[in-house]
């Protein structure tokens, strides 16, 4: 699948070079364990993605941070997720006590925590510091093709070909649609609602509208 120089401490994935640590060899292997084939793809890229992004922009972070929050960002997104949270926040929490547990610092592991809990929400993620933005950047990157520009297409030829995207579109769409049905309080504030909207009978979310108007003032 690659190269390793143990030396460097670096990885060449797809031609890209990663950092080489045994405590992101765990987390790849966590994420081979735990996710179905195209979210383990899909995780794989959008690490590789947003090294590159990070390479060619020059942009300074921590790259075992980086590499956990990446690929371990949708450890709940699967059939067993009934929430009650949102899906990411409970995936930034399991993280969370997974790098405690490796000895990871508090303020390295708040970094994984936010990279993973706002993952999916650009309009925030996208101004933090480095390491969550460029987590959000290279999952945004394979979600939506958000900075699709930045690399090179050959580039990102290779690291498709490498991890295919085995039927992401339909299959996310599935998932989100599962979790829009089955734990609508969870769509509240994040594009799940535009999935339950969209495909799922009978789907209402929570509105902001209704609060405002319900809260208990008199005014």
């Amino acid at each position: 699948m690659d190269r390793t120089d143990e030396i460097a401490g670096q990885r060449d994935i797809a031609g890209v070079l990663v950092p080489h640590t045994k405590l992101i060899g765990d987390a790849v292997e966590y994420a081979r364990a735990h996710y179905e084939p195209y979210l383990f793809n899909h995780v794989m890229r959008s690490w590789l993605f947003a090294v590159r992004i990070a390479q060619i922009k020059g942009i300074s972070h921590d790259g075992e941070v980086l590499a956990v929050g990446t690929l371990l960002h949708d450890v709940t997104l699967n059939d067993d997720f009934t929430g009650p949270r949102r899906f990411e926040v409970e995936a930034a929490d399991i993280v969370r006590d997974y790098v405690l547990r490796q000895g990871m610092e508090m303020h390295r592991a708040q970094l994984i925590w936010d990279s993973v809990a706002l993952n999916a929400t650009p309009s925030i993620g996208l101004y933090k510091e480095a390491e969550v933005a460029l987590c959000t950047a290279g999952i945004g990157l394979d979600v939506v093709g958000y900075q699709y520009d930045v690399i090179p297409t050959a580039e990102i030829d290779a690291i498709v070909k490498l991890f295919p995207r085995l039927d992401l579109k339909r299959k996310m769409t599935r998932c989100f649609c599962r979790m829009a049905e089955t734990a609508p309080a969870t769509s509240y504030g994040n594009f799940l609602q535009d999935f339950g909207l969209r495909y799922v009978p009978g789907y209402r979310a929570p509105s902001v509208t209704d609060l405002l108007l319900q809260a208990p003032f008199d005014d």
